[in-house]
């Protein structure tokens, strides 16, 4: 039985966010060990990130949630 819970990779998350501009920002500031993942460096930018999973870069932490936004 495939797992059908969604994820995101790390790059993409940011991206999607704002918390980077480009991709290859995302790239930099990962395999840097700039950002944290659940309060831990996580230098691999292809990571896959459940929901609740918190990403923290630049000062700033994210929840990760897959809810649609309110119309």
């Amino acid at each position: 039985m495939p797992n059908t819970e969604p994820i995101i990779r790390l790059d993409q998350f940011m991206k999607l966010t704002g918390m980077v501009c480009t991709g290859g920002q995302a790239k930099l500031v990962i395999q840097g060990g700039e950002v944290l993942l659940n309060g831990a460096v996580e230098t691999r930018r292809k990571k896959k990130l459940k929901a609740g999973d918190e990403v923290t870069f630049d000062g700033e932490t994210l929840v990760v949630s897959f809810e649609e936004p309110a119309a």
